[in-house]
């Protein structure tokens, strides 16, 4: 379909270990419109991890099509895959992976670094997407002078950072307590109503109630795919 953004075919991802070969996903298909909000649900060890690292192009296949945005990014080499990080996709972490001796606003820029982006550009866009999530004030302050939820949100500032049609979300709110969690769920849904494919990887039922299609995965197979919204 021409307004799938992510279209994947009898994805299968294999691990060895030792002489043993680990069955992980065992041919997933799945489909996401563009502008869609998922959840990816699933108890551990059901897939939702890998597959998760698969749409943001962290891992390959060990067979079957992806196709990202029109471009079957399942045959594409190490440099093209992380050009299509870099470009495409948005990625917020658990633990938001932000440089310690850096401030709010060098993290937020710095994938515009990868880019190409000069200076003055990359300047302007961190100061407008942290201002977006509500760091205006707090651009010089460097990760240890944050509170969890505003290093949470520099996370977030830098995966928008590069305009990426695909936000990607690895258990955003999982080292946040509830109060925080809900204002950065909430941050989520404004940049989905902004337009953006949102994709959530949770194990809790409140934070996926907020994504509009809940699938859930089971030993490597999608088990249910409910739009609830």
């Amino acid at each position: 379909m021409e307004n799938n953004i992510i279209d994947i075919r009898d994805i299968k991802r294999d691990f060895k270990l030792g002489t043993e070969t680990v069955k992980v996903l065992k041919g997933v298909n799945l489909q996401i419109k563009k502008g869609d909000y998922v959840a990816l649900m699933g108890p551990s060890g059901s897939g939702k991890s890998t597959l998760m690292n698969i749409l943001g192009c962290l891992d390959t296949p060990t067979s079957g099509v992806y196709v990202l945005n029109g471009k079957d990014v399942s045959v594409l080499n190490d440099d093209q895959l992380a050009e299509i990080r870099n470009k495409d996709i948005g990625f917020v972490f658990q633990t938001f992976n932000l440089l310690p001796r850096t401030s709010a606003l060098e993290n937020v820029a710095l994938p515009m670094v990868y880019a190409g982006n000069s200076k003055i550009e990359r300047v302007q866009r961190a100061e407008e997407v942290l201002g977006q999530v509500g760091l205006a004030d707090r651009m010089d302050h460097h990760p240890n002078q944050l509170s969890g939820g505003q290093r949470q949100r520099v996370a977030v500032a830098r995966a928008l950072v590069n305009k990426p049609a695909i936000i990607l979300a690895d258990e955003p709110t999982g080292n946040l307590d509830t109060k925080t969690s809900i204002e950065i769920m909430n941050l989520f849904d404004d940049i989905h109503a902004n337009g953006n494919t949102v994709i959530l990887v949770t194990h809790e039922e409140d934070i996926a109630e907020h994504a509009h299609r809940i699938i859930r995965l089971r030993d490597g197979v999608i088990e249910s795919d409910q739009r609830i919204k």
